[in-house]
Order: structure tokens, then C-alpha cells, then sequence
């Protein structure tokens, strides 16, 4: 079973092939209502992989045929910390920045035989972030955001950040066993509209040639080109 969000917001259900709208406005309120387990899933990622705004994506043909696109909002750590809870949470975030979490959907269905993926998100400029950091106080609520991703300006994804299954405050917690430090960067997972979870997937990827503007309300517009493998490596 994976949840989904459809176009307009309304959560879904989707077991198999049988997608289902639920009862409940968002994911959050899905949990808890039902009382179900939120499934948490992190993956670690490659910091030389990171591109700022108007660099371009490599597209590595000769890996991967399918390039997709996921817009997150992602949260810059002021200090370091370890094993506090959501009330402290706070004290702890320095700003906010966007994320393009660039992933090549056929290594991840390889890599997930085992439950693990990593490469198929790690891989050389596959981590655009920008296009700049913007403090908490401008930001104000982070759970109230308007998120868009265009793809040569056709919209690919809307939703806002109140969307998220557990909030910002939560998430830091929750991964504060492992300790951070001032810089580290935690994103919180994308909306719906990815190409790979769309119906006509082979027409949505990325391909050379395209340009990707993904959108957050209160921080701006992150723009990349994609460019392909051998124009960029000659």
C-alpha cells in the first residue's frame, strides 16, 4: 500500500494497481485518525553532488533512461545537536532552501530489491539546491507553502508543505540520534506529480534540452537546465 496525493490535494490509497480517495484532507490527519505507523525512510546524500541555481544536470544516458524530477523543502541545521525532541527542535533550524531531489528511477527499482537506495540519487548534480536560504522568520509557518515544479513552464507539481505525514519539528527529532552538525541540510520527501509514479511515465522524464523550475512560496524559484552526459563531458 502507498499513499498518494491526486492533483487537486485529496488523499489516495494506492494498493497495486487500485488507486482509492480517502476520507481525510491530508496525510497527517490519515495517521491520525487510523493510528497507523508513519513508515519513515532516509537515505544519506552525496554532498559533491550538489549544484546551485542555473547550474545544469548532467543527464547520464548511458545509466539511466529514466530522470525524474521531486521538489522538496528542505531545512538548513544552525548548530550542532543530538537527541532532543520536537519541542526543541527550533532552536536548531537556521533556514530554509529548496531541494530538486534528481533520482533515476530504474537504478531505484534495482536498488530497492534490497530495501536500500542510494546511487540512484547520488550521482553527479543529482542535488540542486537554492536559490538561496531564507531564515525562519521570514519564512513564518513552514507547514503552510505553496509548492510548484514546471518543467519547460508546464506544471508537474502543486501541493504545499502542510501535505507532509509528520511535521518539520518531528522529522529533526526523530533523526537526532544520529547527530548533526551546523550546515547539514535534512529535507522532508516530495509532493505528488513525479514522473514516475504518473500514468504516462516514458513521456514525463527528463530529458537534455529541458529546464526544471521548482517553486516554493516565501523562498523563490530554483531553476536548472538539463544538459546531457556528452555535451557536458565532451
Amino acid at each position: 500500500m502507498k499513499l498518494v496525493t491526486f492533483d487537486d490535494g485529496k488523499v489516495g490509497r494506492l494498493d497495486g494497481d487500485t488507486l482509492a480517495e480517502l476520507d481525510v484532507p491530508t496525510m497527517r490527519e490519515y495517521f491520525e485518525r487510523g493510528g497507523a505507523d508513519v513508515t519513515w525512510i532516509v537515505f544519506f546524500q552525496n554532498v559533491d553532488a550538489i549544484i546551485g541555481p542555473d547550474e545544469p544536470i548532467v543527464y547520464p544516458e548511458h545509466l539511466t533512461n529514466e530522470l525524474d524530477y521531486e521538489l522538496e523543502l528542505a531545512v538548513v541545521v544552525s548548530k550542532a545537536g543530538k537527541w532532543f525532541g520536537p519541542e526543541d527542535a527550533a532552536e536548531h533550524i537556521g533556514g530554509y532552501v529548496i531541494f530538486n531531489d534528481i533520482t533515476a528511477r530504474d537504478i531505484q527499482r534495482r536498488e530497492m530489491r534490497s530495501g536500500v537506495f542510494s546511487f540512484c540519487k547520488a550521482i553527479d548534480t543529482f542535488c540542486p539546491l537554492g536559490p538561496w536560504i531564507v531564515t525562519p522568520d521570514e519564512i513564518g509557518d513552514p507547514h503552510d507553502l505553496k509548492m510548484e515544479l514546471r518543467v519547460n513552464g508546464e506544471r508537474r507539481q502543486e501541493s504545499y508543505s502542510g501535505n507532509m505525514s509528520v511535521t518539520i519539528p518531528e522529522i529533526l527529532a526523530h533523526y537526532s540520534p544520529l547527530g548533526y552538525s551546523a550546515g547539514d541540510v535534512v529535507s522532508t520527501g516530495t509532493v505528488s506529480g513525479v514522473a514516475g509514479f504518473s500514468e504516462d511515465a516514458a513521456s514525463l522524464y527528463l530529458k537534455p534540452g529541458d529546464v526544471i523550475e521548482a517553486e516554493i512560496e516565501r523562498i523563490g524559484v530554483l531553476r536548472n537546465p538539463v544538459v546531457a552526459w556528452s555535451d557536458a563531458h565532451g
